[in-house]
This record gives C-alpha cells, structure tokens and sequence, in this order.
C-alpha cells in the first residue's frame, strides 16, 4: 500500500508539473498558435474518453497492475515526445499518448487499493490517495513553474524529459509491488458478447447508475468551474486580481491539507448517503459567498475575502468526499468488477470536467447572476441526489462503520452465554 501511494503521488506530480503550462509551450513557446493550444488541452480530454471504457474491461481481465505499468511507458513516450515535438501533427499525437496513459492510471491505482486493502482501511487509504494526489499537484506545479522560461524551447524540453523520468521511475517502483490474489475474469471466446456483459452488469446495477449520475453534478458543479467558469466570473463579476485568484487556489489545496484527516474520523462514523449530501449544502454555502464577491455591495477587500472563502468551502467538501466516493464505488462493484466500476466512474468525472468548463465558462463570463445561482442550484441537487441514493442502497454499503459495529456487539452477546457455560 505504501507503494501504491507512492504512485499516486508520483503520478499526480508528474501532472501538475507540465499540464499548467500546455497552453503557454504550445501557443508561445511552439508559436503554433491558440487555435493549436486549444485542441490540445482537448485531446487530453477526448483520448481519456477513448481509452476509459476498454481499461476498465482490461483491469478486469488482466489485472490492475500490468494495466498501469502500460499506462506509465505510454505516458512516458508521449511526455517525451511533446517536449521534442515541433509540428501541429506531433503535438497532438503526443499530447493524445500523455492523456491516454495518464486518464488510465487513476483508476487502475485505485483498483489496486481496493485489492490491497479492507472495508475497514479503505476511507482510510482513499483519503491519503486524495491528499498526496493534492500534494504531487501542487509541488509538481511549483518546481514546474521555477524551471520554464518562455523565451527557451530548452527549458520546456526539460520540463517534459523529467516528467518521462518521473512516469518511468513509477513504473520501476510499482513493477516491485506483489498484489494479493483477486479474483480475474478470463478472456472471452471470440464472437461472444461476454466482453459487453461487464457494462450490462454495470447498468442493471441501479445504486452504481444513481451514483454516476450523482457524480457527474458533482464534478460538473465543482471541479469543472474551478479554472474556468468560476475564476472568470471572479476576474469579471468580482473585480478580483490574478494574484487573488492565486491565493484563492492555494486556500483550496492548503484546506484540503488541513481538513483531511481531521474530518475522516468524522465521515466514517456515518452515512456515506448524508456525507454526500452535508456536501452539496456546504458547497451550496460556497456559491453564497461566490454571490456576494461577485454581486454584493461591499468593499473589494471583503469581496476578496469571499471569494477566496469559497475555494476554501469547496476544499472542506474535496476532503469530505475523497474517503466517501471511491470506497462506495468499490463496495458496490461485484467480486471481481472494480476495475471496471472505478473506469466507468473515472469515465463520468472526465465528461463532467469536459462539459463543465464549456459550460460554465461562457455563462460566466455574459451572465455572471444566473451563473452563480445556476451552480447554487445544482449543489442543492447534489444533496437531494445523494438521499435518494442513500434509500437504494445496503447498509454495510452506506454506513459500514456501523454495521461492523452491529457484527462486533452481536458477536459479543453471542459469546456471553457460552462464558458463562464455561
């Protein structure tokens, strides 16, 4: 397990240490152009979409570890060439080999902790998987940020050579890792349809579709506005400055940093159906802040003050849910089907971060009122969604915490008589 954090934190590193500046290597750096920058940063988005749905089939079937050691060296390559590529058609067959191997390295290192792990350590794990994930971003991104200079295609080249060592020294490192036996579903004959009975199995399952679609709105009404929708409605609606906005996105991460592990005992105690739902309203009370930045009547100073209070809102809500929705994914996945149900989830969020900033860019940018109580509204609906979850689902796999303790209290009621017997 220590290992497998290792890789997330290496993994999120390497993706914070390049993807922030994509735009400005392609655009300036390239001189390709924005139009260039732009299918880029798309094709990180379509190459995820290409490839989730067959890793997932694929972990199933081979297990999550060769899947991701695949992952690493398709990565590596294409990292590689990104920083020697100088033409349109390089740069996009590159960027689509770094978002293939990165977009199929998150699920396979989440099944791989739900094969190393039980029901009553996996929060647990979850939630520092999700705060070294944090941590690899934003030290990636800080040493990244030091080493470029836009003036030097050098700088660049480094940038990415080094994010290629990173993803091949991962591979060494997870290469060492001797997962414990799970059960593998064999591969099918050739001209059967067993291939498709994972994602029928998947969608007859109604707790996993209701999650899915819990989980896009929240993706959709979170982590998609985060650079797009929300930091343009703060620049344009409320007047706050780039360096503000900074500030904004460190108060989301030093939150998350804080807040993790101070709120884990807190969520594992209860349902993870009214966790979900604590969350949409705690984020319904950041869009009330991100109202009164943008459309309230106070100084700039507590304008500022509210802006930043709301990544700080959303951070609290990250931490709530890092050892809340992958353990309820895992538990609702059949014996063998993990890594099929952790893809198909990765698989939503990645619509949703897709969807998100088309949408919430533009209706920012021209309707900044409507925006704001558009995604208050949907926070709300997070919290509906995710009670209406809580009644269709067991309770081992809504409060596990509890019903462990129900087992243990039964055990020791049954084991009285006995003693006394004796």
């Amino acid at each position: 397990m220590r290992r497998i954090h290792v890789g997330n934190a290496l993994s999120a590193f390497g993706l914070g240490f390049t993807v922030p500046y994509l735009y400005v290597y392609v655009a300036q750096v390239r001189g390709l152009g924005a139009m260039t920058a732009g299918l880029v940063l798309a094709v990180f988005a379509v190459a995820a979409l290409i490839v989730l749905p067959f890793a997932g089939r694929a972990i199933v079937r081979r297990g999550p570890l060769p899947v991701l050691l695949t992952a690493l060296v398709l990565a590596a390559l294409g990292a590689l060439s990104l920083g020697l590529a100088g033409g349109a058609a390089a740069v996009l067959l590159s960027a689509a080999a770094l978002g293939a191997g990165q977009a199929v390295m998150q699920p396979a290192l989440a099944t791989m902790i739900v094969d190393c792990s039980a029901s009553e350590t996996r929060s647990r794990a979850f939630a520092m998987q999700f705060f070294l994930q944090n941590l690899g971003l934003g030290v990636g991104g800080l040493i990244g940020g030091h080493l470029v200079d836009t003036t030097k295609v050098s700088s660049f080249t480094l940038l990415f050579a080094i994010e290629a060592a990173v993803f091949l020294l991962l591979a060494v490192v997870m290469s060492t890792v001797r997962m414990p036996h799970a059960p593998r579903i064999e591969q099918a004959p050739a001209g059967s349809d067993t291939a498709k009975s994972g994602w029928r199995q998947l969608l007859g399952n109604r707790a996993m579709v209701r999650l899915c679609v819990l989980g896009f709105v929240l993706f959709f009404a979170c982590y998609g506005q985060f650079e797009s929708g929300l930091s343009a409605y703060g620049v344009e609606a409320a007047g706050i400055s780039t360096s503000a906005l900074g500030t904004a996105l460190a108060a989301n991460t030093l939150m998350i940093v804080v807040a993790q592990f101070a709120v884990l005992r807190f969520v594992e105690r209860r349902r993870r159906s009214r966790v979900i739902a604590a969350v949409g309203v705690i984020w319904a009370v950041a869009w009330g802040a991100a109202a009164y930045a943008g459309l309230g009547h106070g100084s700039q100073m507590m304008a500022t003050a509210a802006f930043v209070s709301t990544y700080a809102l959303f951070g609290l809500g990250e931490a709530m849910l890092s050892p809340t929705l992958a353990p309820l994914v895992a538990d609702l996945a059949p014996e063998g089907m993990a890594g099929q149900y952790n893809s198909a989830f990765a698989l939503v969020k990645q619509l949703a971060l897709a969807v998100g900033p088309a949408v919430g860019g533009p209706l920012a940018a021209a309707l900044p009122g409507p925006y704001v109580v558009t995604f208050l509204l949907f926070s709300l609906a997070i919290s509906v969604l995710a009670l209406r979850l809580g009644r269709g689902l067991s309770a081992v796999q809504d409060h596990p915490w509890g019903a462990r303790s129900r087992v243990v209290a039964r055990g020791a009621a049954a084991a009285e008589p006995v003693s006394a017997e004796a």
